[in-house]
């Protein structure tokens, strides 16, 4: 009943039912839609994997990652029972290393509590870790043809012109207020094809800065376009810029072999391998050296005399920006270390999972 008075309350112009919006929007799919390897079939596993690599990264830069990804783990079980860190090297480069983590809780969840069949109900979907609205929505009405929608920022963008919304998208009630827009348009026994259109739409025509209406299957429904203000909308509130960290970073190197850090299981990148990191605030170089050497004392056991800069490396996350000063480092003592620490030779950091902004360094010194 709730549901229902969510749609009256939300509820779309005559003329998309009139004039069958649906059948337009899928006209269109049926022949423009892409040929993506997550669309040759429609088991819920691979549509899993695909919506959670989707996440904040682009098409064409998963479509590898996708491919070695379900080589090494083509089903929820192989998933399920693979070490921890194979995991996070098929998902190296990708980022957001927590959709890795949380996608194979989820899966040994669905081992232990499904028998490895990936829920077909809202309610249980909803339980997985790592499974928000929109990635239930997807798998559910793909995989499955239910009716649910499956609301991301491309079709957030869609409807706010197709309706000439001025809600703030970054609001989590204009989301819940465009699934209910949206529900009430799925047609029977189309809904996956029928959300993917809707997403296709918003990542091929109506694009963020430059819609192009003019080629678009659903221009006679748009009430932005008739307004001229399609490239105004949507709305969005704007995020927090990211806060800016000093990092001083050591390339300590004995017998031909680098030393490297692996990071605490818990918070950013846990359990990932780096090079000796210490946070810094100091300003001047000398106070840097000195800062990184101390660090390195205290961590790791060793004395070392900080030497000349090797360069800079700059990385941004969402909510951080590593500003990392690289030094070369000469051993002085210091032999036994920590659990947490090893020598490796270049060669073998291959084999290690090493998130992007240390790539990157490998990059800046040519070991990569």
């Amino acid at each position: 009943m709730a549901r229902k008075k969510e749609s009256l309350k939300y509820a779309l112009p005559e003329q998309f039912h009139v004039f069958g919006f649906a059948q337009d929007l899928l006209a269109w799919y049926d022949s423009q839609k892409r040929d993506l390897p997550w669309r040759i079939n429609k088991d819920p596993y691979r549509i899993w994997v695909s919506e959670i690599m989707l996440q904040q990264t682009r098409v064409e830069t998963v479509k590898p990652y996708y491919a070695n990804f379900m080589e090494k783990f083509p089903t929820v079980s192989e998933l399920a029972k693979a070490p921890e860190e194979d995991v996070l090297k098929a998902w190296e480069g990708l980022g957001y290393y927590s959709r890795a983590r949380n996608l194979q809780a989820a899966a040994r969840e669905v081992t232990v509590r499904y028998g490895g069949v990936v829920p077909d109900t809202p309610e249980e979907i909803a339980t997985l870790k790592g499974v928000g609205p929109y990635t239930a929505g997807a798998i559910l009405s793909i995989a499955y043809e239910k009716a649910e929608p499956a609301v991301d920022g491309n079709v957030m963008r869609v409807f706010s012109r197709l309706l000439y919304l001025t809600d703030d998208i970054a609001k989590p009630a204009t989301r819940i207020k465009i699934e209910h827009l949206v529900r009430q348009v799925i047609p029977e026994g189309r809904a996956g094809d029928f959300n993917q259109a809707l997403m296709e739409l918003g990542a091929m025509v109506c694009v963020p800065r430059t819609p192009q209406c003019l080629t678009c299957p659903v221009f006679d429904y748009c009430m932005a376009r008739q307004e001229g203000v399609a490239e105004e909308l949507p709305v969005k509130g704007k995020a927090k810029p990211p806060r800016p960290v000093d990092l001083q970073v050591g390339i300590i190197i004995r017998d031909g072999k680098v030393l490297m850090n692996k990071r605490p299981d818990q918070g950013l990148l846990a359990g990932m391998w780096e090079f000796p990191t210490v946070e810094t605030e100091q300003e001047s170089d000398a106070a840097k050296q000195e800062a990184l050497a101390a660090g390195l004392r205290e961590r790791f056991g060793i004395d070392v005399e900080v030497m000349q800069p090797l360069g800079t490396v700059q990385h941004v996350f969402s909510h951080l920006q590593w500003n990392m000063q690289v030094w070369s480092c000469d051993w002085i003592e210091g032999e036994e270390l920590p659990a947490h620490a090893r020598y490796a030779a270049w060669e073998e950091l291959d084999a290690y999972t090493i998130p992007m902004a240390h790539q990157k360094i490998r990059e800046l010194l040519g070991q990569k």
